[in-house]
């Protein structure tokens, strides 16, 4: 079957990379395709008429969702009868499952064929919301393993494409390059500290990250520290935080951005649970993930989350690749000791380098491509079961 017309509707910039990497493969495979909903300026510049600017979807926080929620009816409601009455041949939602999956349901019902794209982490709590999903869609587009197999154990239909993040990292990296890139000594052991992008991030996990460096620096005196800060706001955090360690200023790179190299260039990665973990073992580097919340948070995700890890390579292993210090366990002390161990047993670092890359190449899959035939394989009513071998 050929496409003809495809509704998207991405909420946010990762969504909008997404989205315009699955129009150009669409394109290639459908000459002619039309593309409309709602998309950013890389989905417009693949041919997106996009109905709502990009953020209008970016609303973080109870309150504010409240404040904007008659803004977000009325998007969703002119997102639904632009949709009904172009009858496009598959409508699909890029993450955003809160706006994204109302909007699928609402058009499955009424005879559209939908699909979402990005899982929302289901898996992890609140995992009664499948069977509202799978109202919802038609079938399910996952980037990672583990994910597909919550949702087949669920009866959804589901196609792990692999994730774009994956095809974008080569396999082989060149740490010693990276640190001539980077200034960085090319003799010294390197760590990553990368405390978080987000203001509460630094402001939990900042001053025990550097407690934990400096206790490192003085067991491992030539160990040289790079921190990449991801946005100026978080650099200015950072240094004010460096101020209190100055022993360990004299040691340190304080870059703008480049998280990616400086991980590259690393031995160790120190970093914040998030999907800087991911690049970390798509960087293939041995690693820690720590995390300190609010109190009230920590209570109410211990209640509510349903995963033995938190760090995505554990999630995607399903074992214990990397040393997980949550709340109270994440002290400078535990955290020091933990990455000093690293930084002496070279072979166990090695072999799990060795692990990271295997994980990697099972991950690159040119979720694009793959993407773009289970959506035409969808739409022509092609059983993705029997489609696809993961």
């Amino acid at each position: 079957m050929t496409l003809q017309r495809v509704y998207l509707v991405a909420g946010e910039l990762s969504g909008d990379i997404l989205g315009a990497g699955l129009m150009r493969e669409l394109k290639a495979r459908h000459p002619g395709v039309e593309f409309r909903g709602m998309g950013g300026p890389r989905m417009q510049a693949e041919g997106m008429e996009s109905r709502f600017p990009l953020e209008t979807l970016s609303v973080m926080g109870l309150v504010e969702v409240l404040k904007h929620l008659p803004e977000l009816i009325r998007v969703r409601r002119t997102l639904k009868t632009e949709a009904l009455a172009w009858q496009p041949d598959i409508m699909l939602g890029i993450d955003a499952p809160d706006f994204n999956l109302g909007l699928e349901r609402q058009l499955r019902e009424a005879g559209i064929t939908t699909a979402h794209y990005v899982s929302p982490s289901v898996w992890a709590w609140r995992q009664g919301r499948v069977k509202g999903i799978a109202k919802s869609v038609d079938g399910m587009l996952t980037l990672l393993p583990f994910e597909a197999a919550f949702y087949r154990a669920h009866r959804v239909p589901v196609v792990f494409v692999g994730h774009p993040l994956a095809d974008e990292l080569p396999l082989e990296n060149d740490r010693d390059a990276t640190r001539r890139e980077l200034h960085v000594p090319a003799d010294a052991p390197v760590m990553a500290l990368l405390p978080g992008s987000r203001a509460n991030e630094v402001r939990f996990l900042g001053a025990t990250f550097l407690a934990a460096a400096e206790q490192l620096c003085q067991r491992h005196p030539a160990l040289h520290v790079v921190i990449p800060a991801a946005t100026p706001d978080r650099r200015r955090e950072i240094s004010a935080l460096l101020a209190d360690y100055p022993r360990l200023a004299e040691r340190t790179s304080l870059l703008d951005g480049q998280a990616r190299e400086a991980m590259v260039a690393s031995d160790i990665v120190l970093l914040a649970s998030g999907t800087a973990a991911l690049e970390a073992m798509l960087c293939h580097r041995a690693m820690l993930v720590a995390y300190k919340m609010a109190p009230a948070t920590h209570w109410l995700a211990k209640r509510l989350v349903k995963t033995q890890w938190v760090s995505l390579p554990n999630l995607i292993a399903q074992e214990t690749l990397v040393p997980e210090l949550i709340q109270e366990a994440a002290s400078p002390e535990a955290i020091a000791d933990q990455l000093s161990a690293m930084l002496t047993d070279e072979p166990s670092r090695y072999a799990l380098e060795a692990r990271f890359a295997e994980i990697h190449a099972t991950l690159q899959r040119n979720a694009s491509q793959r993407a773009a035939q289970a959506l035409g394989a969808l739409a022509a009513g092609q059983p993705w079961e029997e489609a696809y071998d993961d």
